[in-house]
């Protein structure tokens, strides 16, 4: 299976910052070493164009953001400190979900180790999301390779109120989110399907939602390809997340929404999205974990929890 991973996808956000920046890095190098991936499938994106970008984003937003001319609350509204490595990572981590869906829609399965920035809205960033990778992706496969039916299923534990908010008037894009009912984002836009979870949810709840929503997501739309958001900050402990998955429901999670499309024959690209534990062991292995049952299915391999 091929995946995109890119250097810059780690950048210098100042000591202390409760954005796990150096996951990424962490991620690849684990999958690497322990013969998941092998350098030869590994692609390598380029910083997007902005011809791309306003696919989804305003002019405005997007000029300003990459010249690095935001006000202070709007860069406190993004949760990051502005910087042009971090601009030029944003544009890489986009191109990255894009060479992922390219590969994903030729192939049937692909993965980016970064992405998954569910909260950007066409004019603005928020929630540590610059530019809405997924949002763009779709527009990419609607232009170039004749996508009709997109769907995003997303569970991380915060709503996807971008990808909510850019695709509301879109019939040819349905979206799903799992998400903690009381967390973050406090106003959540409709997305086509919200399964809001109560504090504490474990295991056996999650999933029984979970099995639920994919179904309907499969009987109301029948998706020609999905993109699947897997934040790991729904895992019990997670500073961010108030959820209560164990590392094997979060494996679980993983396995039966990649073999729900894999088993319908619809192409489905993976993003990393949120994890906020206080371990960073416990979010490289759960991020690793989505890759290792990706690259199973791919070869044709049982998977531990189907």
């Amino acid at each position: 299976m091929f995946v995109t991973y890119h250097p810059g996808y780690v950048v210098d956000i100042g000591a202390g910052h409760r954005f796990p920046m150096q996951k990424y890095g962490l991620v690849y190098e684990r999958l690497l070493a322990e013969g998941t991936l092998s350098a030869e499938w590994v692609t390598a994106p380029q910083p997007v164009s902005t011809k791309n970008l306003l696919l989804v984003h305003t002019h405005d937003y997007v000029t300003r953001f990459l010249a690095g001319d935001m006000t202070a609350k709007e860069m406190r509204t993004l949760g990051f400190p502005w910087s042009a490595a971090l601009a030029r990572r944003a544009r890489l981590a986009v191109h990255g979900t894009i060479t992922a869906s390219r590969l994903a829609w030729r192939d049937g399965l692909a993965a980016n180790l970064a992405g998954g920035s569910h909260h950007a809205f066409a004019d603005h960033g928020e929630g540590f999301s610059v530019f809405n990778d997924i949002a763009v992706a779709i527009r990419v496969l609607q232009r170039d390779h004749g996508l009709q039916r997109a769907a995003v299923v997303d569970c991380d534990v915060h709503q996807g109120n971008g990808t909510a908010t850019i695709f509301a008037d879109d019939s040819s894009v349905y979206t799903c989110s799992l998400h903690g009912e009381k967390n973050y984002p406090f106003d959540k836009p409709p997305s086509d399907l919200d399964v809001a979870l109560p504090d504490g949810t474990s295991d056996a709840a999650y999933l029984e939602a979970l099995d639920a929503a994919l179904q309907t997501v499969q009987r109301e739309f029948r998706p020609q390809m999905v993109w699947y958001l897997a934040g790991v900050d729904p895992y019990e402990g997670d500073r961010l997340g108030r959820l209560s998955l164990s590392l094997e429901g979060l494996l679980r999670r993983d396995v039966r929404v990649l073999s729900t499309f894999r088993n319908a024959d619809v192409p489905l690209v993976t993003t990393m999205g949120g994890g906020y534990a206080p371990q960073i062991e416990a979010i490289v292995e759960a991020h690793c974990q989505t890759v290792r049952a990706a690259c199973r299915l791919a070869a044709g391999l049982s998977l531990a929890g189907d």
